[in-house]
């Protein structure tokens, strides 16, 4: 008996007595529970009814590959060598950092319903519970050598910001570097990791992690204000599916534009979603001033009062608010 056949069994039969469930998967009572109370310690909103049994105490969508295939244009689809849907995983970004060990070169794409140990920028972490979020990673090969993919992670905020906004998701910003956010709450992050030889080929594991919908709970392990796509929706669990094939088949052509040119022709689109220029930021090394916008090499142009300078990376705050990046 897997937990997503249990889960799934639960949402469709509202209410189902424990005996019930026993029958069906051919185990015992203690089994069942058993199961039942590890779904709930991943999320899963399984309450409980006396007299009646398990019910779900509100919606749940499971991923679901062939539904994501469907739903990608097919030519796209076709240039991915797989998509896994995976119950349980450290992180996405980490299985396919794997798959690249075992020899796996070209496109791929990986999900999880659960991630216990996700990634962010400086090692900061992100969990995923049962259903409230999407956790996918990417793997992209480029034949270009890697110091020409400055800016990448800027390049990929922008294409899901796009894939958002065409799914319906108005005043999606982008913040320096690799964050994504709607009314200065933070909506998703990117994590982008580079391998491969420096000169080329080489490839890019492209991590996106997006709430969905997270009660406080989950929500306490962001270290800043944040919002799920339910808030934004008024409510409305957005189907995830759907959400993952929008992300892909983004992510797939403009990664195609920026593979045949380099972030500069992107400066204007990003600008277009830009959350910190004309904003009073201080850099990590106490250097403090007004965000400019971004640079050609997707560097944070900060005007200071010893001139412009340009950020690449580290931590950026903006000032007279918690924001931090």
């Amino acid at each position: 008996m897997e937990a997503r056949q249990l889960l799934q069994c639960i949402a469709e039969s509202v209410p189902i007595s424990c005996s019930e469930l026993a029958r069906r998967f051919g185990v015992s009572r203690a089994a069942i529970w058993k199961q039942v109370e590890n779904l709930r310690a991943l999320g899963a909103p399984i309450h409980a009814k006396a007299g009646s049994g398990y019910e779900l105490l509100g919606p749940i969508e499971l991923l679901d590959r062939d539904a994501i295939m469907a739903a990608l244009p097919a030519q796209l689809g076709r240039r991915l060598q797989s998509i896994a849907v995976h119950w349980q995983l450290d992180s996405t970004n980490s299985e396919m950092l794997r798959h690249v060990q075992h020899g796996g070169n070209a496109m791929a794409a990986c999900l999880c319903e659960v991630q216990s140990a996700g990634r962010g920028r400086h090692g900061r972490s992100w969990h995923l519970p049962l259903g409230g979020g999407l956790a996918m990673s990417l793997l992209r090969n480029f034949e270009k050598p890697m110091s020409s993919l400055a800016g990448l992670s800027l390049v990929c905020g922008i294409a899901v910001a796009q894939a958002l906004e065409h799914l319906g998701f108005a005043g999606v910003q982008l913040k320096w570097p690799n964050d994504v956010q709607v009314g200065g709450r933070k909506l998703a992050g990117i994590l982008v990791e580079l391998g491969g030889d420096a000169l080329g080929p080489c490839h890019a594991v492209i991590g996106i992690g997006i709430n969905v919908r997270l009660d406080e709970n989950a929500g306490r392990d962001i270290d800043q204000p944040w919002i799920d796509l339910a808030a934004i929706a008024e409510g409305q669990t957005p189907d995830r599916n759907r959400l993952a094939a929008a992300l892909l088949a983004e992510l797939i052509t403009t990664l195609d534009e920026f593979e045949q040119s380099t972030f500069a022709a992107f400066v204007d689109r990003y600008a277009g979603y830009d959350a910190l220029k004309g904003r009073p930021v201080l850099a990590g090394n106490g250097l403090g001033g007004k965000a400019l916008g971004i640079d050609a090499r997707g560097r944070l142009r900060v005007m200071t009062p010893d001139g412009e300078l340009a950020v690449d990376s580290g931590e950026i705050s903006v000032r007279g608010g918690a924001e931090t990046a």
